[in-house]
């Protein structure tokens, strides 16, 4: 089982949300985020701390079953680009298949923030933060961008971080995750469900 991370400066860490709605051969979508994040805690040669367990409906509404959502911190010093080609090296051991935007999956790892790292820089991140979301169902960036451009605005992002960091600033905003939960519609918050 995944360890306390170092509770230090949460500037300094890397936070990766964890998600799953498909079942994958070797875990059901319960035990893949636990499993998950004992991968990543090797991969990163640290321990983690990791959020509860949630269940939340997928999104876009609609498009499959629901998740179990996750947030972990882990003192991972690595290049972001580094760290996420050991994302991606463990979705695939998951059995994740990139098949189509937004799709289900077996595993989805994804890198909400790497230390106060802003990729590509504060217009390129604001750019894509602020595409509609009919844009965002069909775009893809090309390149890395941190912090994750939507973790504002997804209460299944913000809810396990606020467990795990709730004083995080956000490297652009500089808006507590307090602050953004407190700003999401109660309805998204309250379709979250602990496990």
């Amino acid at each position: 089982m995944p360890q306390p991370a170092r509770q230090g400066d949460p500037a300094e860490l890397v936070f990766i949300a964890l998600g799953a709605n498909l079942d994958g051969a070797s875990h059901d979508r319960d035990a893949a985020l636990p499993a998950a994040a004992e991968a990543v805690a090797k991969a990163a040669d640290a321990p983690v701390r990791i959020s509860r367990l949630y269940r939340s409906p997928a999104f876009p509404a609609g498009s499959g079953p629901d998740y179990v959502n996750a947030v972990l911190a882990v003192d991972w010093p690595a290049p972001p680009e580094d760290i996420l080609a050991a994302l991606h090296a463990i979705e695939a051991a998951f059995g994740r298949e990139r098949q189509r935007r937004w799709g289900p999956r077996t595993l989805d790892l994804d890198l909400l923030a790497a230390a106060a790292a802003i990729r590509p820089g504060r217009e390129g991140w604001a750019a894509w933060a602020g595409l509609p979301l009919e844009r965002q169902k069909a775009e893809a960036p090309g390149e890395l961008i941190l912090p994750h451009p939507r973790l504002q605005d997804r209460a299944f992002v913000l809810l396990p971080l606020a467990e795990i960091s709730p004083g995080w600033r956000h490297p652009v905003t500089g808006e507590t995750v307090e602050a953004m939960l407190a700003a999401l519609p109660e309805p998204d918050v309250a379709a979250l469900t602990p496990l």
